[in-house]
């Protein structure tokens, strides 16, 4: 077998534009490099700037290349009897043919394989197919980007690569793999081609695997294992914490590269186990380069093990769970004087359930058929690779998500030790290993869902870690309220009957067809008797998101005009003019829904007392999970229709874009600090919340009433400690002003504020060479810069990225941004904090506006509200405090490391102007602030870059 890896420049991805350059590597069947082939083609027309930015190729580069018949000629021979391969092969596959066709040459009709559908099945984990950055994923050299004979050398790489693992993969997956992709299609076509070399091949599995079900898995059973230190004594018995800090000092020093010791993580040490240890409340605020994760974790692993107590640790992001899990666990379980376990346990949701898995694969269960294939190829080979059967270790395509929803488990459809999994189960793998653990890592949203479900699913503890806490109150809100969508409904009722063919009902009736029970007559009957009912609630569940959708008053969606999001707040006991249609919809609703429920668990009951079928008590089991969601989420429906409780925010929200599939309705507790006291800080011995984040103005008054404690910090039981920062600020951060910048109000800006800061950010980033981030408040605005800038900037080869114009993916936005380092990120809200950007991928933020949150959110005016009665000022008391914490947010964005030296531009002359400004800036961590007319900004910026530069020399 011959591989023709080909790749194409062109003037741009139109049908009417053109080939420009030609690459071209041939592979033999042992993926061995035979001959390489490149050329660069005159086009009949210009090439257009963006693709010269893109390419480094222009007009001159092929004024005296050969025309595209001349390359044709030598290229159709290198493909006659090759499989053609390329990364997103549509593309390069069209323009070749389009060009053979004018030329008058036969087509490719031959057989074609796509890197990017090879990457997607065979390296599930991979975040990003972008051909630059799996190259340097995988440690292939790949200098010059976006030029065909280096992208097709790269792309053929990556192929030899993603074959070889196809061809290693075990005999069991390769036919698990086949007996749903079939080979009618080119990519079943060769997973057969390599399954039948394997059979003839030794059936040796070089990896030792684990098979069970004719799966191939990483893990075996998970075993009722003992307590990692067994009946010793305690290794810490006799050691006192000044000692055992001592003793990690030498351990790291031994171990870790440059390892200093810092001030401010030794305070943190002592504030940490002092509050453990004294049973007391601490909020400690620990600015970025304190280590403030050793900061908590050293002193309760110390505390836990001596005590014989766990530590639950949470986090708000998964990125701080899995660097917890992936660089400071590993590395104490070096430097430790004893052994430790600590377990990372996610909610329910993040895990695979291997018995709907198993049930989905063997029926072939799939609703998109192409995309739901590629996703059930994805996991099988994830088997073979996983230890935690996580989520988050899986990239899906588009439809990923709904095949994930079929397959995760939950409580409601649980065997538990009757399921033929049960010792493989991931999440019972998790919690078995949480039952072990000295430390747990959990998250925010795990210690609600721990509160709803009765303290079931964590293993009791009273020591309590909480990082990122400036978000606790939020998620608290969001988990101790309800939300529900479109597809809270819509989901389980197409789970259990989508059409004539699909559904579990209608699986379950063709298995119990099967069954010679005297009840199956009976149990078909009400089978039929149901399904019209589903029809009929789908259209009321439509009829009454309809009417919620006309409350709101979205405006009608205009042809190249930006989607406006319309949010109605609904209070309690006065509901707005119509709404008692939108009762009547939902009362029949209920009944309907009710009617369903109760009649298909009387006949689950009844199945899965008469009927020992494994496979029909597994659908049962899954449908009664399915009927539980429906409960949920008419009982849900049902309290928000009643709005009926004072101390509730009730509001909608819809898009003109999806209509009323975009209705989503919220009940949020207005005031959560009362139950954060019933559930945390009155039953807990010690909690220990910490942010980089928690102070305004050297001061945690803010904070301490989001958590509900006075102002005297409850006589002792709460400290707060704000930390010193590691880092020269002085030195190492210039903030300037522009005091003579507009003023601009609501999202978007009129034609001279756009015009003014398009031209201003230009010129800082001509100074800094890019390496820029521009914070936003609004997409709107975001929107405005985004193509002026790019237009001033592309002169100086400078590029523009903008999230949700070049990507909405966060980490793929931040990977371009680092690869070039002649870059301007345009972004808003999720990059305002969690973004590291070190060392000199970042000189220059900017922030256009001072985040504060949309006063006329439901929740936000709630919130106000309650401020005004008891006589209180919201905006002080809520408003500039919350927007503060974002704006110290976004500041930690610019200095990472000691090493580190920026810039910061701040747009928004309310900071100087106004009498709150002193707020934001006292609350920054003692920078160089200066303010200047705008046109002494860029000489200033090269100045203090210069004294930087000298200083460093």
């Amino acid at each position: 077998m011959k591989f023709a890896v080909l790749d194409l420049e062109t003037t741009g991805p139109s049908a009417d534009d053109e080939i420009i350059q030609v690459g071209l590597v041939l592979l033999d069947d042992d993926l061995q490099i035979t001959e390489t082939f490149s050329a660069y083609v005159k086009p009949d027309k210009a090439i257009p700037p963006f693709i010269t930015q893109l390419t480094g190729i222009d007009d001159q580069t092929v004024a005296n290349a050969s025309a595209i018949e001349e390359v044709l000629l030598l290229l159709i021979p290198l493909l006659d009897d090759a499989v053609f391969v390329a990364h997103n092969a549509n593309f390069d596959l069209g323009f070749l043919n389009q060009a053979l066709d004018q030329c008058g040459y036969m087509r490719f009709v031959g057989r074609k394989l796509d890197t990017i559908e090879l990457l997607r099945m065979l390296y599930p984990s991979l975040t990003t197919y972008q051909l630059g950055a799996v190259s340097e994923q995988f440690g292939i050299a790949h200098s010059r980007h976006h030029q065909a004979d280096s992208d097709a050398l790269a792309t053929a790489q990556i192929f030899a690569k993603a074959v070889d693992k196809l061809r290693g993969l075990p005999l069991l997956t390769l036919q698990r793999l086949a007996s749903f992709i079939t080979d009618d299609t080119d990519l079943g076509w060769f997973l057969h081609e390599t399954l039948a070399h394997k059979e003839i091949q030794t059936s040796l599995d070089a990896d030792a695997l684990s098979y069970f079900r004719q799966f191939a898995l990483k893990v075996n059973d998970w075993s009722e294992e003992q307590p990692l230190r067994g009946d010793l004594d305690t290794p810490l018995e006799d050691v006192s914490f000044p000692a055992f800090l001592e003793q990690m000092k030498t351990a790291f020093e031994e171990r870790v590269a440059n390892y200093e010791v810092r001030d401010a993580q030794q305070q943190m040490f002592q504030e940490v186990f002092a509050a453990l240890d004294d049973g007391r409340h601490l909020l400690i605020e620990a600015g970025t380069g304190t280590g403030k994760s050793l900061g908590y974790l050293i002193p309760s692993l110390y505390y836990g093990v001596r005590q014989e107590v766990k530590i639950v640790v949470s986090t708000h992001t998964i990125n701080l769970q899995e660097q917890l899990r992936e660089r400071d666990i590993p590395l104490l379980q070096q430097t430790m004087p004893f052994p430790f376990r600590a377990s990372v346990f996610k909610g329910r949701g993040n895990y695979l359930c291997l018995r709907k898995f198993e049930s989905k694969i063997n029926l072939q269960d799939f609703v998109t058929p192409g995309e739901d294939r590629i996703t059930a190829a994805q996991m099988i080979i994830w088997l073979g690779e996983t230890e935690h059967g996580d989520q988050e270790e899986l990239h899906f395509g588009n439809k990923g998500a709904d095949f994930w929803e079929s397959v995760a488990s939950d409580a409601d459809s649980c065997l538990n030790r009757a399921c033929p999994w049960f010792k493989r189960c991931y999440y019972h793998r998790a919690k078995q290993e949480a039952n072990l653990a000295d430390v747990i890592i959990t998250n925010h949203s795990m210690l609600f869902t721990d509160i709803r479900a009765d303290h079931r699913l964590l293993p009791a503890y009273e020591h309590l870690i909480v990082d990122e806490a400036h978000h606790l109150e939020d998620v608290a809100g969001k988990h101790l309220g309800m939300q529900l969508s479109y597809f809270s409904l819509q989901h389980p009722l197409q789970r259990l009957y989508k059409d004539g063919r699909t559904g579990m009902l209608h699986q379950l009736k063709f298995k119990l067809g099967q069954e010679g029970d005297e009840y199956v007559d009976q149990w078909s009957e009400t089978i039929d008797e149901l399904l019209p009912k589903f029809g009929e609630m789908r259209e009321t569940w439509e009829k009454l998101l309809d009417l919620l959708y006309g409350l709101t008053g979205v405006p009608t969606a205009v042809d190249g005009a930006e989607s406006v999001q319309a949010v109605l707040r609904l209070k309690a006991g006065d509901p707005p003019d119509g709404w008692e249609y939108a009762a009547t919809e939902e009362g029949n609703l209920y009944t309907g829904l009710n009617r369903t429920v109760k009649s298909l668990e009387k006949m689950l009951g009844e199945i899965k007392e008469r009927i020992d079928d494994p496979s029909i008590q597994a659908l049962a089991t899954d449908m009664n999970g399915t009927i539980r969601d429906l409960s949920r989420a008419r009982d849900d429906l049902r309290t928000f229709i009643k709005l009926d409780d004072k101390a509730t925010v009730y509001w909608v929200e819809a898009n003109p874009n999806f209509r009323s599939k975009s209705v989503q309705v919220h009940a949020v507790p207005a005031d959560v600090s009362g139950q954060l006291q019933k559930y945390f800080f009155e039953t807990k011995k010690s909690i220990t919340l910490t942010s980089a984040t928690l102070s305004v103005q050297k001061s945690f008054q803010y904070a301490r009433e989001q958590l509900g404690f006075p102002a005297e910090e409850d006589g002792g039981r709460l400290k707060t400690v704000q930390l010193p920062s590691p880092f020269n600020y002085r030195q190492q951060a210039l903030v300037c002003i522009p005091r003579n910048f507009p003023s601009v109000k609501g999202t978007a800006g009129d034609p001279q504020f756009i015009g003014m800061l398009v031209e201003s950010l230009a010129e800082a980033a001509r100074e800094t060479g890019g390496k820029m981030l521009v914070l936003f408040t609004s997409y709107r605005m975001l929107k405005q810069v985004y193509e002026p800038l790019k237009a001033a900037l592309v002169a100086d080869d400078i590029q523009v990225l903008g999230q949700g114009i070049d990507s909405g993916n966060r980490s793929k936005l931040t990977r371009r941004f680092q690869q070039q380092s002649a870059s301007v990120l345009l972004g808003t809200s999720s990059f305002w904090e969690g973004v590291d950007l070190p060392g000199e991928a970042l000189v220059c933020l900017a922030i256009v506006r001072l985040p504060f949150q949309p006063p006329n959110h439901p929740l936000a005016e709630a919130k106000a509200e309650l401020l005004e009665q008891q006589k209180q000022n919201p905006f002080m008391k809520l408003s500039i405090p919350q927007a503060v914490i974002r704006f110290k947010q976004g500041f930690g964005r610019l200095v990472r490391s000691s090493r580190d030296r920026g810039i910061v531009l701040i747009y928004d002359t309310r900071v100087i102007e106004s009498y709150y400004g002193k707020y934001f800036l006292y609350s920054l961590p003692g920078p160089k602030i200066e303010h200047m007319h705008l046109e002494q900004i860029v000489p200033r910026m090269r100045e203090w870059l210069t004294e930087g530069r000298e200083e460093e020399t």
